[in-house]
């Protein structure tokens, strides 16, 4: 019968125009919501078999949401050094539980440090690959390697002595060994793999024209030099400068250093950077214009760090989290994954701004930040929701429009029904 056709389609505008301010609905509930993807209702009609030129049945409408997953909200700007916003294609991947979760994807980055040192968000953990301190993941970048970021797991940091580099000039006015005024100190800083600053000190010794050595104490405490920390094991080095005063040669050719030390450091080598041959760069020999001679130090500079603890974590552009300590070092210790998806739009949905894997969607692909199509991570930086208000009002005007109507039709329809049934009743 028409009118129960036209009463039932006019029953599926209300359900679907209902469902449509349900959509709408969320959307402005969440306009500021980080990483927040808009759904849109979607409206097919339904036609029945029987309709023909001469006889009509209405079908109706049903409504679906369409997810827009893969629209990109503006980034924004934040003043947390662990936020982090992703442009272009995929997600950070996270984890319900540090061992045995369940995986989950996100575009919300508003990720913070929890007491246990893991960076969170709403009780998810931000998973990435350890690297080394430059930056170059550890092993492969696969699922297996994959793990939730632990910014404790370098929660200290020492820098072992490699180098040491001189620049000082030698007198030539001094005298010849074994004479008095033929040796001259001077000490360099050498840190253990502990990070224990220790001090060595340099005994320069002129053995001939244009011909010295240098001899290395046992090394001593920085911070008191009575107390021994090690035994230097390697022979004196000879050092001869060309006629101008430049530096000819050593002995050996590439000098260094080696060191046992007593606290159960690594024994260390530090290579000794004297300059270049020819040039005065590094070891001079020029006369003091003294009446007593005494070695000029411009600079004895060695690297290696004193120990130091975690003081604060960023992420930088490319996903690289970086741990600064409080001896100054800054060093890589995670970067972050990126998981793109064959249909994006296919995942499904969760609270939290969570995504899942489905049939539809097609399993994850790891990869790391602006490579194979991923997105480039930025740091200190927010996905914006892709909602606009404007818009939203314009279609909630819209439903509100369509379901009056829809109702208009019921009442209509009641109303011929009444028609009719008086009729009948005559």
């Amino acid at each position: 019968m028409s009118l129960t056709g036209a009463l039932s389609s006019a029953i599926s505008a209300l359900n679907s125009q209902s469902q449509s301010l349900a959509m709408i609905s969320d959307n402005i509930s969440n306009a500021d919501t980080t990483g927040y993807k808009t759904t849109s209702a979607m409206f097919d009609d339904l036609v029945t078999a029987s309709s023909s030129a001469t006889s009509y049945t209405s079908g109706g409408v049903t409504v679906s949401g369409r997810a827009n997953i893969t629209q990109q909200g503006l980034l924004a700007a934040t003043t947390n050094a662990t936020d982090v916003a992703i442009q272009g294609s995929g997600f950070f991947v996270t984890t319900s539980a540090t061992s045995g979760g369940t995986t989950g994807y996100t575009r919300n980055g508003a990720f913070t440090t929890d007491n246990a040192g893991y960076l969170v968000d709403n009780g998810n953990y931000l998973e990435g690959w350890r690297t080394d301190a430059q930056g170059n993941i550890v092993g492969n970048a696969s699922a297996s390697s994959l793990t939730p970021i632990n910014t404790q797991a370098v929660a200290t940091s020492a820098s072992a002595t490699t180098e040491t580099t001189f620049a000082a000039n030698l007198p030539s006015d001094a005298t010849i060994s074994p004479a008095s005024g033929s040796s001259f100190t001077s000490s360099m800083t050498a840190y253990d793999s502990l990070g224990t600053a220790n001090s060595i000190e340099v005994t320069w010794t002129k053995t001939a024209a244009n011909t010295w050595t240098g001899t290395f104490a046992n090394p001593t405490l920085a911070s008191n030099s009575g107390t021994t920390t090690g035994a230097v094991t390697s022979s004196p080095i000879t050092i001869k400068f060309n006629s101008d005063g430049s530096l000819a040669s050593t002995t050996p050719a590439s000098p260094t250093v080696a060191v046992t030390w007593n606290d159960g450091a690594t024994a260390s080598t530090i290579a000794l950077n004297l300059g270049t041959a020819n040039k005065t760069d590094g070891l001079t020999q020029y006369a003091s214009g003294e009446s007593t001679p005494s070695v000029d130090v411009t600079g004895i500079n060695s690297d290696g760090l004193a120990f130091g603890k975690l003081s604060s974590i960023s992420i930088g552009k490319g996903g690289v989290v970086d741990a600064t300590y409080s001896n100054g070092q800054t060093i890589a210790i995670y970067k972050i994954a990126v998981a793109t998806f064959s249909d994006p739009n296919g995942l499904n949905a969760a609270s939290d701004g969570i995504y899942s894997a489905t049939a539809t969607s097609g399993n994850a692909t790891l990869q790391t930040s602006g490579s194979n199509g991923a997105g480039t991570i930025y740091g200190s930086e927010l996905e914006s929701s892709t909602t606009d208000t404007s818009g939203q009002f314009s279609n909630m005007i819209s439903a509100q429009q369509a379901y009056s109507a829809a109702s208009q039709v019921i009442t209509t329809v009641d109303k011929m029904f009444d028609t009719l049934i008086s009729a009948v009743s005559r």
